[in-house]
């Protein structure tokens, strides 16, 4: 079913990378993954993963990794679709491409058997976790996670991310809660999750994020003004 309306939207997202472990083993620190080389762990189920099988190699030719594919109801129906470069830049200009080359393969593939609203946007601040990277890039900022298999009874984590080690992202809890309930208060607490258990994960909106945010969309404005 051909898309209506289809739209471009930028919010300020990414900055320098700081490395990651991923499957294939540990990227150094400063150096960018390519396209595809850090795969997501996060992934769409149903109509959204149909959708994503398919725009994931069209934002691929692009230079562009797809973040989510997620559908919902509103205005009808509306397929959002974000994506970033491995450096995790996303200008409007990028939107525009990948809506431009996505929305007539959706065309031809019809995945959706109704009219749908087609939106190609950025991650924004308080982004989608979906890849290693991303707990790498964005340590030190508050993240909620929820996993897939509960950990101690426990599914759903709160706390500032510190990182990847071996698999397991490590995390400060900030909700008081103890790893191991039977521990004694030693002050904040650190849980490990495995990466590939975790179902979804995203930042939370805090004034030091934004704050991030921001100051690394001017680095990265700055750089494309020197190059220039």
């Amino acid at each position: 079913m051909q898309a209506t309306r289809p739209t471009d939207t930028d919010a300020p997202s990414g900055g320098p990378d700081t490395g990651s472990d991923v499957a294939a083993g540990v990227v150094p620190a400063g150096v960018v993954p390519g396209v595809g080389e850090d795969p997501r762990i996060v992934r769409e189920t149903g109509l959204a993963a149909r959708v994503a099988a398919i725009a994931e190699p069209v934002a691929a030719d692009l230079g562009l990794d797809l973040v989510r594919v997620r559908i919902s109801g509103r205005e009808g129906c509306t397929v959002q679709v974000m994506a970033e470069r491995p450096s995790g830049e996303m200008n409007v200009d990028d939107c525009a491409d990948l809506s431009r080359a996505l929305s007539p393969v959706l065309d031809v593939e019809d995945p959706i058997d109704r009219a749908y609203h087609l939106e190609v946007s950025s991650p924004g601040i308080d982004r989608p976790l979906v890849r290693a990277r991303d707990f790498e890039r964005w340590k030190g900022h508050e993240a909620k996670i929820e996993l897939a298999v509960a950990i101690d009874g426990r599914k759903r984590f709160r706390g500032r991310l510190i990182g990847i080690d071996g698999g397991n992202v490590e995390v400060e809890l900030l909700d008081g809660a103890k790893q191991d309930k039977g521990a004694p208060d030693t002050g904040p607490t650190a849980a490990a999750i495995p990466i590939e258990d975790i179902a979804e994960a995203r930042l939370v909106l805090t004034d030091s994020l934004i704050a991030d945010a921001l100051k690394r969309e001017k680095a990265s404005r700055r750089e494309d003004a020197d190059q220039d």
